[in-house]
């Protein structure tokens, strides 16, 4: 073997020789090396959505209709129809428009209602609520701190009132950071319905001084964006204010990203600038109450999307959803309040439900048509 293996080395040394020292041997070519390739590789994006709906209210009947033969109250059916959609958002907020005071439970114009409304409210999706408007001192110093109360031992997010300075100054501007991106909000009210905070309890009230304040420590928290969500406005008026169009300029000025507000139980327009660097929706309207007017049955939500790249945080995408109220029929005393789609099926409605909901949807429509402004879009809930 050892024999062989040294004869096929020679061969092979002799061939090798040979062909190197003949001139027609093919002479190997030369590769020239291709340049390098730029390879441009974006860095990855942050996505954070936000869903935003209106007031919160429990009026007497609602109450009435949610207690149960064992003493305790169900709104369980109140969201049935919106939950898919309020649990798709990373984030939803919602304006508790009544305080948790305890019995006697009351509705307008000292809304105090069970504790159920939030779990219900908790269980359909929403995350964070929004206290200051004009009835969360209804139940009085009392009601006022065991709403915050109840919220803390159910670790509920909330912003708007507080038991003290102390407790303020500590929780805000209300900070959200989820996906890498940093959300600062501000909550406040036009008014309190002429109560005022007993002891060392605190409201955020529509005063340009201490909101000027807030939003020089919002800036210091370093946010992506700063959204402002004011109760204010006139009641039942479908069109913004001229003292809610100077605030919101003011707002802007003063370097607030967007606003959502509350307050006037009915729809008002919303306002896209060009760019998408600023939102206003005036008032979204009712999420749920008693409210027999029509204007007051229905509403939207706001849906945003922010997206962050590097150390740009943009609105890429930016909608409103409509719902409507079906109120009780009284002569069916178990018969709840629901929140409801415009697209859901005939089927699952009366005749009295389908054409309320046809009248609705021409109001909602004719005036969201007529006056929003900018690039925004409906969209409707799967």
């Amino acid at each position: 073997m050892k024999t062989q293996t040294a004869l096929l080395f020679a061969c092979l040394l002799s061939g090798l020789l040979a062909a190197c020292n003949d001139k027609s041997a093919v002479t190997p070519s030369v590769v020239e090396p291709k340049p390098d390739t730029l390879v441009v590789v974006e860095p990855p994006a942050s996505h954070l959505t936000l869903l935003f709906a209106g007031d919160l209210m429990f009026h007497d009947s609602q109450v009435k209709r949610a207690l149960q033969p064992d003493g305790t109250y169900d709104f369980s059916g109140y969201f049935t129809d919106i939950s898919d959609e309020v649990k798709r958002a990373d984030v939803a907020i919602i304006n508790l428009e009544t305080t948790l005071s305890g019995p006697p439970y009351t509705g307008y114009p000292m809304f105090r209602s069970p504790d159920a409304v939030l779990q219900t409210t908790l269980d359909a999706g929403f995350d964070v609520f929004l206290t200051a408007n004009n009835h969360c001192l209804d139940g009085g110093s009392r009601g006022f701190e065991r709403t915050i109360s109840v919220m803390d031992s159910l670790h509920v997010p909330h912003l708007g009132t507080y038991r003290d300075t102390i407790e303020r100054n500590l929780y805000y501007p209300f900070l959200i950071e989820q996906n890498g991106i940093r959300i600062v909000l501000l909550n406040f009210t036009y008014a309190t319905n002429g109560l005022k905070p007993k002891g060392t309890n605190v409201v955020n009230y529509m005063d340009t001084i201490q909101i000027a304040n807030d939003i020089e420590k919002a800036h210091s928290m370093h946010p992506d964006v700063i959204i402002a969500l004011p109760h204010w406005g006139n009641e039942y008026q479908s069109l913004p204010s001229a003292n809610q169009q100077k605030m919101a300029q003011w707002l802007f000025d003063k370097g607030v990203d967007h606003i959502i507000g509350g307050h006037p139980h009915v729809a008002q327009p919303l306002e896209l600038s060009a760019d998408s660097s600023h939102l206003v929706a005036w008032s979204m309207g009712n999420v749920v109450s008693n409210m027999t007017r029509l204007a007051a049955s229905g509403g939207y939500m706001v849906r945003m999307e922010l997206t962050k790249r590097d150390s740009t945080t943009r609105l890429s995408d930016c909608g409103y959803t409509l719902y409507w109220v079906s109120l009780p029929d009284d002569s069916n005393f178990s018969y709840q309040h629901r929140i409801l789609r415009f697209n859901t099926p005939d089927s699952l409605l009366t005749a009295r439900e389908i054409g309320k909901r046809a009248a609705i949807d021409t109001l909602l429509h004719k005036l969201l048509n007529t006056h929003n402004q900018g690039p925004i879009k409906e969209y409707v809930m799967e």
